[in-house]
């Protein structure tokens, strides 16, 4: 039975199978051990039986309650290979909507690489729309061009919020973060 539980410092040194994945962003100690600081319940790993880490999601919580902007954000989700299409990453997102719903999000939003697209289905099926494309989010290694990201918002905010909420979506879409932008599609349900 796989156990979902809160990642660990001694995770750090377990976890290379997942992160040798090349559509797995990677950071260095320092960054991983700052959000095992600062959001732990935000970062949660998928662990075999044997003991083996299969997937992890990490996220924080960032925003503005006051203008309803709270939100839960992904900042990575991985599943090693011998685990995929079981099912764990969207168990993993669902856990991190329903953290971030206990903790006051209004919703929560993540950015997946453009040709990462088993990702960009599998949010599709969780419900999740494109709301801008940011250019050359992701930096490319080996003297490729960097590499676009698709933005993406769930269609609907989180089940305990208010009408007023999805609205607020929507002037994301309309006003946010045009700087970097080339494409917005707007598929937001109000």
């Amino acid at each position: 039975m796989t156990t979902l539980r809160a990642f660990t410092c001694d995770d750090l040194f377990r976890f290379n199978n997942i992160n040798l994945d090349p559509l797995t962003e990677t950071y260095g100690i320092p960054f991983y051990l700052q959000y095992l600081a600062h959001w732990p319940e935000y970062f949660i790993v998928a662990e075999a039986p044997g003991g083996e880490l299969m997937g992890y999601i990490m996220g924080k919580a960032e925003g503005s309650v006051a203008r309803e902007e709270w939100h839960g954000h992904v900042t990575a989700l991985s599943v090693a290979p011998e685990f995929r299409r079981l099912g764990l990453a969207a168990k993993l997102m669902e856990l991190l909507e329903e953290i971030s719903e206990r903790k006051g999000g209004f919703f929560v939003d993540l950015f997946v690489r453009v040709s990462n697209q088993v990702a960009v289905n599998m949010y599709k099926q969780l419900g999740y729309s494109v709301y801008r494309t940011v250019i050359e989010y992701y930096s490319a290694s080996n003297g490729e061009p960097d590499e676009d990201a698709y933005g993406k918002l769930p269609s609907m905010v989180l089940s305990s919020r208010s009408r007023q909420s999805s609205t607020f979506i929507l002037h994301i879409v309309v006003f946010g973060y045009f700087n970097k932008c080339r494409r917005i599609i707007l598929d937001v349900n109000i």
